[in-house]
Order: structure tokens, then sequence, then C-alpha cells
């Protein structure tokens, strides 16, 4: 093969060799497609994705490769016919057919194979057109040129057009998909199948989840957290492992040693796990950086072509393209890059917090006390979403300074030791790094290898243009756009660190042994007979605790019924966790036989319909389900429900009672049909008829559940003669135990306590839940539904929340940034330009003259814009953290005077992720993503000013490309989020382009100084597309923050000329004025026209039927209801014109569901720290816990868990107690305050009240009768109004409504 320069280069019809033609351009192809094929044969044999009929679609492809091969061939059978007419040919002419040919047989048997394997569209036959395409227009055009003046050899004319035909058919037909495949087992990629359709979808109406595609299944929570949570469980254990078997010397020498065990590396599994799959992105990234040098070479080309007059044109046109084809190449590799990243973040967020939740349901009770509900809501929603940021800068940490060494390798390449100045610089001034701005520190570093380079190398002017413009694309691309980047690692690397830790932390903590209880279907044994079985179990909640129970000695018989009793805070609960495995086993054995379900004393309710609550994922069966429902006396409630059993109900069941809340708890375990039920008081929370009704239809001998194992914890005595045996625990040992009967005749504790209390049994009124008047039936009206308050996502940012962020950051002050940002770039540009002016100096012969005022202007504008990018960086940072500031303390000041009402109907962890999530992308994310914003805005910007000021006919396609842009960015951008990099390559292409059409007008100077600019533009714009959507993203949580900040607010705490005396209330004289209440406006009133009036000291009891307004009356006490009408006045006070503050200081209430916080038990009881440790001691003893108190080694510094769980609910009442008797305000609210008490307890808790509480005015709404028939009077209320209102003696005489409850409950005959 001949290489003829003067026909290929050197001319303005270059052409290539014939020989080269046949060979190379025919051969690279089939040389990629047999490369290809091994490893993608292998792939299709080991993943099967179905199988795909024959199509049309797939017969013409078929047809037309055998037709190739036919062509092919025949040029073959053509040469040897040549051959042997005595016209011999080069071998190239045999074996290039030949090839060509065999490679078309394989391209056949890939289209069959690939469908046979179910693959709809396949890229690696798309590539070997797209490559047979590619190559063949060189012979194309060179077959037109030889047309033009006679055709020598028209076969092969002929041929090659047919061949030509055909192979740009078959890329067409490649873009082109299969239709589905059958008996597919394989995730298909739906990206390709949808996007077109979504981005029309998306441009028409705003975007929501239903309308995405299902989530790859190996990126799903269901591959990736099993993954990660393997690569720690062996983490863990090669850290409890390091030592290996040692002998019996070994041993002592290491126990003598003591050495600290070594902590497990949370990050080391990340990188197993995920590691492999980053290193792909890693590579391509790799790839790119490379990549991003061959573009100035191109342009050091593109300058020395501007300066050959006489060098053909297509020089200029080929140089520009190939800028352009790598500058797009670029940016696919990048893309892949950025892919793999974000897939990989993806991963890593979805697998940490899926680790979270897990660890979160084994930790042990001791590890629950250091993590609170809050700090594990943080975990999952900050923390690990730091990972996720992480990923897409990580690569960073090689790639920025790998690009600068190359950028420094290729300057030294032409500048020689010169360079080693501006590297002397970049290496002092890296300890100034950590105490300035990196921005400063990148200007600086920027401006000195500039200036040396002027000083040194004045007199090669074009040279240093151009390894000036290299120095521009490369250098500054880290030093000037990187800064930002790298701002944003380290800080989010700092971040995420903090967070590894704490992730590793929570993690590493002890987990409850999942083994404590034999959970094997068939026991064997002695105790074979039995469902649940505890020998000598001893069990404590914390292994430095106390143990809480002790010696217990346990058989219960399959299908059997078994109460526990005992009083409050005996080791009921512990019993029951004890045998969930919830507490730490020290001695004895633990076995039960099949599925157990359970349930809590205080009932857990989903956010969701009443029917998802009871079904709680299992299958839908009618009549199984409406069997539930009657049976746990559901039926009547469906019928007040406003939407049935599809009524929405809020979190922790906030439009449903107590009873109604505990009945669907129960019908769910009633629905899952377990072999063993745990059930905890499950009767305390619903009046007695429907109690007697829940025991005879679920729990009873008669009941849903006989036959099942049943264990049942009750404060009630009526049912125990029906139950097969009782166990009695004091203090955490087993008293008694027996039946009903034997219990009797042995005379004991417990036949004692039947004999008191056999007349007073439960007598309970499930209509008023607790203290939040939102749990009464009047709430279910509201149509109350969760998600109507939902995040409003789904629609376009709108510009008023971006003015609600500028008015945040101040509008003086942000117009002062953006004025200082379009200063640094004006210096920038001023500094280029000038550059580019002194390059001309040269060919002027006015190098030596100007250099001192050339280096002056040069080195002043570097400074200047140094000294403005760390003004305007400080500035924006100033606004961005001013801004946090005031929304943070808008969204807290405003929770703080939020209504009861608005928590009460906005699921908590809602308000949560404000305070965390959102909070914190305000704090970090969108400073950042404001400042990249900013800056990429502002260097595209000066991008085009230069161009169009370099070449003004660049100014022509400025128009369609910003349409384009546009487009892109409002239109379609919400859809599909398009990254058009590709606008940025074009500009380079028309920079060039236009570069070449004007040579003879523009200096190379001004070409570099364009195209450079150009070059730059790429990333520019991919950063500030990137930023856009992300800015807003992350402004949606300044939507979401604003929105909770603008909430309707309570009144004032505090009223200054309207505050009652220190001494108010001085009597508790309580009265209602013709008093009217409604929950919301246009909704009726819940308590009507109210007129009483209560002396100071007396004892109300408040009773009535569900829905009469009980709660509603007290809550009104508290302001948490304000009226509709008439007022309350306390000692002649109006409590509707005083402070909030000054109203609930002066009121203690006692509610049915405790509160307590995470902390100590003094805390709990003084939170501000008003009393002394004789008075908390004898509050604890008054509320009977001092006993308890006084056997924990930690007294009162005792450390409750969040919620108070590692206490009984009786217990948690009792504190509930206490802190009222620290308080011991005039007037006092019990709200079914002693319902998880037993009764025993419960009358000495009556007892306190009365002496300790003498003087003040007490209002109680009446969970057991008998605990009020000694009040002073009783308060009936009847559908919001005042029914009956005397002393228990005269409305037992009216015998009226009151009469007929105390007849229900055996109180009157």
């Amino acid at each position: 093969m001949r290489w003829v320069a003067n026909e290929t280069l050197h001319t303005d019809s270059p052409d290539l060799p014939e020989c080269f033609q046949l060979s190379v351009l025919s051969w690279l192809p089939c040389v990629y497609l047999w490369l290809a094929c091994p490893p993608y044969l292998f792939y299709l044999q080991r993943n099967n994705m179905g199988y795909i009929m024959m199509s049309v679609l797939n017969r013409v492809k078929t047809v037309f490769a055998l037709v190739l091969w036919i062509v092919c061939w025949t040029d073959l059978f053509g040469t040897f016919n040549e051959l042997h007419q005595g016209d011999t040919k080069p071998p190239i002419y045999f074996v290039t057919p030949l090839v060509v040919g065999i490679t078309m047989l394989l391209a056949t048997f890939l289209i069959q194979f690939e469908r046979l394997r179910g693959v709809q569209s396949s890229g690696i036959l798309f590539i070997f057109w797209f490559l047979s395409v590619l190559c063949a227009i060189v012979p194309f055009r060179s077959k037109i040129l030889q047309a033009k003046s006679e055709i020598p050899d028209k076969l092969r004319f002929i041929t090659f057009y047919l061949y030509f035909s055909l192979v740009l058919s078959q890329l067409i037909l490649s873009c082109f998909k299969e239709k589905p495949s059958l008996f597919s087992n394989v995730d298909t990629d739906p990206v390709s199948q949808h996007t077109h359709t979504m981005a029309i979808k998306g441009y028409k109406n705003p975007l929501e989840a239903k309308d995405l595609w299902s989530l790859n299944k190996k990126d799903s929570s269901e591959e990736v957290v099993p993954k990660l949570l393997r690569e720690w469980d062996l983490e863990q254990i090669k850290s409890n492992h390091v030592g290996g078997e040692s002998s019996p010397e070994e041993v002592e020498v290491l126990l003598s040693k003591k050495k600290t065990p070594k902590k497990p590396s949370f990050l080391r599994s990340l990188i197993k796990a995920f590691g492999p799959y980053f290193l792909i992105g890693s590579a391509y990234k790799l790839l790119q950086d490379l990549i991003t040098f061959v573009n100035p070479q191109l342009l050091s080309l593109l300058i020395s072509f501007t300066k050959q007059k006489d060098a053909p044109t297509w020089w200029g046109y080929a140089l520009a393209f190939l800028m352009f084809f790598t500058a797009l190449l670029q940016t696919l590799i990048l893309h892949q890059h950025f892919q793999y990243c974000f897939v990989t973040g993806m991963r890593l967020r979805t697998s940490i917090i899926g680790a979270i939740y897990r660890k979160s349901l084994i930790i042990t009770n001791a590890a629950k006390r250091t993590s609170t509900v809050g700090e594990i809501v943080n975990l999952m929603s900050v923390d690990a979403q730091r990972f996720m940021d992480l990923t897409t800068f990580l690569n960073m940490l090689w790639s920025a300074p790998l690009q600068i060494i190359l950028a420094l390798y290729f300057l030294w390449q032409n500048l020689g030791p010169s360079v080693l100045a501006g590297v002397a610089v970049m290496i002092l001034l890296i300890p100034l790094n950590a105490a300035i701005a990196v921005r400063t520190r990148a200007y600086q570093v920027y401006t000195a290898p500039s200036a040396t380079l002027r000083a040194y190398r004045w007199g090669q002017g074009v040279e240093v243009v151009m390894m000036m413009m290299m120095m521009i694309v490369i250098i500054k691309s880290h030093l000037f756009i990187k800064p930002f980047l790298h701002q944003l690692m380290s800080q989010t690397s700092h971040q995420a660190s903090v967070s590894l830790k704490r992730i590793q932390d929570f993690l590493s903590h002890e987990e409850l042994d999942l083994e404590s209880v034999d959970r094997n279907n068939t026991a064997t044994g002695k105790h074979g007979h039995s469902s649940v079985t505890v020998v000598n179990g001893k069990f404590t909640w914390a292994k430095q605790d106390p143990p809480a129970l002790h010696n217990i000695n346990l058989m219960v018989p399959q299908g059997s019924l078994l109460a526990v009793v005992g009083h409050v805070g005996c080791g009921k609960s512990s019993l029951v966790s004890a045998l969930l495995g919830e507490m730490e086993k020290l001695e004895g054995h633990i076995s039960i036989r099949g599925s157990v379900a359970y349930v809590p004393q205080q009932a857990w309710i989903q956010n969701a319909t009443l029917r998802d609550n009871i079904l709680f994922g299992k299958a839908y069966n009618e009549q199984k389900y409406r069997s539930c429902l009657e049976a746990c006396a559901l039926t009547p409630d469906l019928e007040v429900l406003p939407g049935g059993d599809l009524t929405e109900i809020g979190e922790k069941g906030i439009n449903l009672s107590g009873g109604q809340r505990q009945r669907v708890s129960l019908a769910r375990a009633v629905y899952n049909e377990a072999d063993v039920y745990l059930l905890d008081d499950p009767l305390s929370a619903v009046d007695s008829h429907v109690a007697k009704h829940i025991f005879d239809h679920v729990i009873g001998p008669e009941g849903a559940l006989q036959g099942k194992t049943r264990i049942l914890v009750t404060h009630g005595i009526s049912f125990l003669p029906q139950v097969n045996n009782i166990v009695v625990l004091v203090e955490g040992r087993v008293s008694e135990m027996g039946s009903y009967q034997e219990l009797l005749q042995q005379n004991g504790a417990f036949a004692e306590f039947l004999r008191n209390y056999s007349l007073e049994d439960i007598v309970e009124d499930e209509a008023t839940g607790t203290t939040t008047c939102y749990y009464s039936r009047v709430i279910q009206n509201l149509l109350f539904e969760v998600r109507s308050t939902a995040d409003f996502l789904s629609h376009l940012v709108k510009s008023k929340v971006f003015w609600e962020y500028v008015k945040a950051v101040g509008p003086l002050l942000t117009l002062f940034i953006c004025f200082l940002y379009g200063c640094q770039n004006a210096a920038a540009i001023g500094a280029n330009v000038w550059l580019s002016q002194w390059t001309n100096d040269a060919a002027q012969n006015m190098t030596q003259e100007n250099i001192s005022m050339r280096v002056g202007v040069y080195a002043a504008l570097g400074i200047a814009q140094g000294i403005l990018v760390m003004v305007s960086s400080f500035t924006l940072a100033m606004g961005n953290i001013g801004a946090a500031r005031k929304l943070h303390y808008a969204l807290l000041d405003n929770k703080f005077h939020t209504p009861q009402s608005f928590f009460d109907t906005t699921p908590i962890g809602r308000v949560i992720n404000r305070f965390s999530k959102d909070i914190y992308v305000i704090d970090e994310a969108l400073p950042s993503t404001v400042l990249m914003f900013l800056g990429t805005f502002f260097s595209s910007l000066s991008t085009m000013i230069v161009i169009v000021a370099s070449t003004p006919i660049f100014a022509v396609v400025i128009a369609p490309l910003a349409f384009i842009y546009i487009f892109v960015q409002v239109l379609v951008l919400p859809s599909i989020r398009v990254r058009i990099e590709f606008i940025g390559n074009c500009i380079v292409l028309f920079a060039a382009l236009f570069a070449v059409i004007g040579k003879n007008e523009l200096n190379p100077g001004l070409v570099g100084l364009s195209v450079s600019y150009a070059l730059m533009v790429t990333m520019s714009l991919n950063w500030m597309v990137r930023m856009t959507s992300d800015l807003e993203s992350n402004i949606v949580a300044v939507e979401r923050v604003k929105e909770y900040s603008e909430s309707k607010t309570e009144a004032p705490w505090e009223v200054e000329d309207k505050k009652p005396s220190p001494d108010w209330p001085s009597q508790g004289k309580v009265e209602f004025l013709d008093y009217s209440v409604r929950y919301r406006e246009g909704l009726d009133l819940v308590l009507k026209n109210l007129t009483l009036s209560v002396r100071g000291g007396e004892k109300i009891g408040i009773v009535g039927r569900t829905g009469a307004g009980k709660s509603s009356m007290t809550l009104c006490l508290f302001r948490l209801l304000e009226a509709a009408g008439g007022e309350i006045t306390i000692d002649g006070v109006k409590i509707s014109e005083i402070g909030l503050h000054d109203l609930r200081s002066k009121l203690t209430i006692i509610p049915q569901e405790p509160v307590l916080f995470s902390g100590s038990l003094r805390m709990n009881l003084d939170p501000f720290d008003k009393y002394n440790d004789v008075e908390v001691w004898k509050a604890l003893e008054l509320s009977h816990l001092n006993k308890f108190v006084s056997n924990q080694p930690a007294k009162l510094e005792l450390e409750c868990s969040e919620g108070g769980e590692n206490l009984s609910v009786g217990q948690r009442q009792l504190v509930c107690l206490a802190r009222a008797l620290l308080r011991k305000t005039r007037i006092l609210i019990l709200d079914e305050a002693t319902a998880a008490i037993d009764l025993e307890t419960d009358d000495l808790i009556q007892s306190t009240i009365r002496t300790e509480f003498e003087d003040c005015t007490v209002f109680t709404i009446a969970h057991r009768l008998n605990t009020i028939m000694d009040y002073t009077r009783v308060l009936v209320l009847d559908k919001g109004q005042v029914a009956e209102f005397d002393t228990p003696t005269k409305l037992l005489s009216k015998r009226g409504i009151f009469y007929g409850m105390a007849k229900d409950a055996g109180l009157a005959q």
C-alpha cells in the first residue's frame, strides 16, 4: 500500500488509497464484531430473557443480512472470474470479500440467536452497523469522484452501492425494538420503552410517582439491603474472631495483655458491597479525564492552521469536527460515569436506610435508651443521604490532581523549567488553603503560573497563546469551576465521615438474642405437650439493670387460656415481652411452638385505611374479614366512620377512640390466625358490655380463638372464672398459679383480693379516648385524610418560592452578590483578552517595549479577580447562612405556637422531616447548589460574550441554540432531566468553524481565546443544567419549610396587660357561661350553651356516652379548643383574655396515655428543677412508686427510654400522678388516669387524690364509676349539653342517665 501525501493531505480534494479502503476501513467493523461475539454469546447463554416470535422486522433484518453475504461473495466470485480471464488482482481483492461475507453470516446468526434469547434491541449489532456505515462513507465519496470521469469497474461499483444501501438500512432497522419476549424471567430495561411517552406526558402535566416505571430488581431494596448486611455481618464476625485458635499458653499471654477488640468497619462493608460497581464509573472518569487533553492538542493544530494561509481548507473543517466529536465522546463517557455514581449513591442510601431500620427492630433495650426515635430518623434521612451526595464527587479525590499533573506535564513539554515557578507557588499556597476560602486559593494559584509564563516566554507569542489556552481549559477548569466542587466535596466528605461514625456506632449496638426463644415447631422432652414453656426463667430489661423477672416456671398447654394478674409493676407486661424475646435472658429456657400474634396494651395503628390496618398485608377474604369485625365489635363503628372500613386512619389512630384502636389491634391479630396469642390487657380501653362481647366472641372458651393458645394479661376479674389457669405475679415472681377454683381454695392473697373487689368490676367508657379531643367520634365526621395535606412536590416550583428564598437572603444582598459575580467574570474576561492582545506584540516586534505594562495590567486584573472571588464567595456564604437561620427560626417559632390539632392531624414523621431533611438541605445542599449555579451561569454568559466579540458571526447561531436550551431546560427537564451538553459541543463546533471561515481576518490570539472559551462552555453548561435541576429540587425544601412556618398559630403565650396575679387561682372556682365550642369553622357544635358553676375545692365526676363531649369540655379549660360562644372564667378571670402560658401553668392534667420523655426519672418528674429531692420522694411515696424507684440502682437518676418504654403503662401513669402531686395546682383534671392500674392500686390512688388534693378543684372523666361515687357532684353530659348535674346520691334517686350507668356497673339496684 503506497501512501501519497499530495493526494491525501496537501490537496483540496483529498482521498484515501484504495488499498487502505479495502483493508483497514473494510476490516475494522469485522474485527469489532468477531472480538465482541465470544463474551456476548457467553452472556446470552447465561441470561435467557425469554423467546421472541419471528416478526416482520426480524425477517427483514435476516433477509438483508443474507443479501449482504451474497453481495460480498459476488465480489469474491467476480475476482475469481477476472483471475480466470487472466486479470490478476492483488490478494486484498480475495481476502476482504471473504472476511466481510463471513462476518455477515455471523451477523445473521446473531440476529436469530438474539431472538431466541429474548433480546429486543441489540447494542452489539447496532454498533457494528454504525461502524460499517461510517467506514463506508470514504469509499462512497471516492466512487462518486471516480464516476465523474468514467466507471472503471462497474461490477464492484454496483455491489458497493448495494452494500452501502443494505448496511444503512440495517442501521435504521436496528433503531427499532422487537416485541416483548415470552417466558421472560429477567427484568428488561424500561427506560428505552417509555422515555418518549414520559417526556410527552411530563410536558403536558407534572409527573407523579405512578407515572414512573418500576425499579430494576438489582437496584431494589430486596437486593441491595441483604447485600450490605451480609458484608456487615462478615465484618462483625471477623472483628470478633481476630485471634483464631490459640494454645493454652498463648491464651494466658493474650489474657495478660488484654488487647482491646478491633471494631468492625462499616466503611469496609460498604466498599466490599458496592465498590466494584463504583469502580466501573471510576474507569469511565479516568477515560474522560484522558480525553479532556485531546481537544487542547487539536486547538494547537487549529491555531497552526490559521497561521498557514495556504493550508487546505478541509484541514480546518476536519479539526473543527474532530473537536466536536471529541467533546461529544467526552460528554457520553462523563454521563456513563455519573450514571454509575448516581446508581451507587442510590444503592448506598437504600441499603443504609434498610440496615438502620432492621437494626432498630432488634437492638437491646439498653441501646434504645441511647438512640431515640428522632436520632434514628435522622440517621435514615440525613446521614444516609450524605453518602448519596458523596458518590458524585468522590472520584475528584484522584481526578483533579491527575488532570493538574497531566496539564503541567504538557506545559513542561512546551515551556520547560519555567513551569516549576507556578508549581512552587501552588505548593507554597497549600498551608494557606486551610485558612482561606477555596476559591481564593484557586485564583491565586491560577494567577501565579500565568504571570510566570508571561515573564519567561514573552517572545513566543502564538505558542504561548496556544499553551495558555490549554492552561485555561485544563487548569482553570479545576481552579475556577472545580473549586465549587472541591468545596462541596471536602464539606460532603467531612460530613460523610461524621455520618459514617454515627451509623457505625448505631449498627454496632448490641442486639437482642434472636435465639433466646426456641421457636421450633416440634418441642421435645417432658414439656413437649406445651405450647409455651418457661423453665427457671430470669430476665432483665438491660444487662446492667437488676432482673425484672425471677425464677419463672410456666407451662401453657396447647389450646388453653392463661390469665396473668398482679399489681402495677409486678412484671405482667415484662413476662409478655420475655416471651416475645424482647428482654435479656439471664437464665433458663423459653420455647414457643408455632407462630405468635401480639396485641399490645397501647394499640399500634398504621396511617392507612381501617381495612389495611386489619389485613396487615394478608390477602383479603370477605367472609373471614367480616367475622373478625363482628367478633371484635367493630361492625357498629363502620356505620359512623365516613368511609366505612376504607376510612383513612390518621397517625396513631388519631380519628379513632381508645376502644376502637384497641379493637382494631385485636382484629388484626385474629385475622392473622397465629398459633399463640399474647394479649396484653386489651380489654382495659373498652367499656363493660364491649369487653364482655370481645371475651365471649374472641378470647373466651367459645370465641374465635378457641383452640389457640392464649395468654391474657388483665386487671379485670369478671372473666377469671372462665379461664383455664391463672398466674399471679408479685414483684417479678410467680406467687400463685392454678385454676380459679384452686386459687380460691388456697385462700391466699389472691383469694382475699377477689373477695374485696368482686362487686367492683371494671366499667369503662371508651368514648373519651385520651385528652386530645380529636380522638372522639366527632372528628370522624371531618372526613379526615392524612394524605390531603401531602407535600406538594407534584407541580413545578413556582417563582414565589425562589422569591421567598431571596427575601430570606435579602433582596439588596442578592443583587450585590450577582453584581460581584458579574465583576469577577468581567475581570476574568479582561485578563484573557489582555493575554490574547499581549501575544500580538510578538508579531509587531513590540514585546520588549510593552513588557512592564503588560505584566502590570495582567497582574492587576488577576489580583482584582482573586479579591472579587473571595468577597463574592464570602458574601454568598453569609447570605445563605442568614437565610437558613431565618427559615429555621420561623419554622421553630411557628411550631412552638401551633395548635394541638395540627399535631393530631399531621404525622409526626412529616414534622421531623421538616426539621431534619429539609433544614439539612437548606443548611448544606442549597448553598452549594446556589454557589455552583451562579458560577456556571456567569461562566456560560462570559463564554458567549467572548466568542461573539471574537467572531461576531457566531451571534447567528446563539438564537437557535438558546431556544433549544430553554426548551429542554424549562419544558422537557421536568420529565427526563436531559443533560444538554450537546449544545455546548455545538458551541465548540461553531466557534471552530467560524474561526476556520474567518482565518484570514482573525489573528491566532483571538482564535485561541474564542475556541478555548468554547471548550470551557461544555462543562459550564453541563453543571449549569445539573445545578438548575438540583436547585429546583432543593428549593422545594424552602417551600415545605415555609408551608409549616405559616400554619395557623395559637393565641399569644403571654398578654402583658391581662396577666393574672401570681397567686391566681386562689380558690379554683370554675364557671362555664353559655359556653359553646366546635372543632373548626363550619362544623357542628360539640358543646352547646354549657352553663354550670363549680365551687373551689369541689370534686366533679364527668360521665356520658360516646360523643357526649367529656374530653372536649376538659380540653376547653386548656384552650386547646377555642370558644365558639360564651366564656369560661376561673376565679372571675376570663381565660380567653389571658396568655396561654399563664393559663396552662396553673392547670394540671393526668392523661390516660401517659407522656414521658427520654431522660432521667427526676427530669420527667421535675423538668425545671423547682423541687428538692425530699419533695420528689414524697410525691413518689404518695403515688406508690417509692418502692420501685428505691430498688433501682440509679434511684431518681433511673434512665427512662423514649416514651418510658422501660416502664409498664401503669407505672407511667403513676409517674404522671407524681408529677401532678409535685405541681399541685389549684385545678386538676384526670382523664381516665388509672385505666392501666389494678383495682387495689386504683383505690390507693383515689385515696391519695382525695387527701392530697383536698382543697383543689378536681375534674375526673370517670373510667370506673366506683371511683367517683363519693365525689361532690357528678356531671352527666349528653350530646354536648348538661343532662344531669348533682350529687351522686341525688342522681341515683332521680333514676336518670347516671342511674342507668350505675345499674349496668352493679353499683345500684
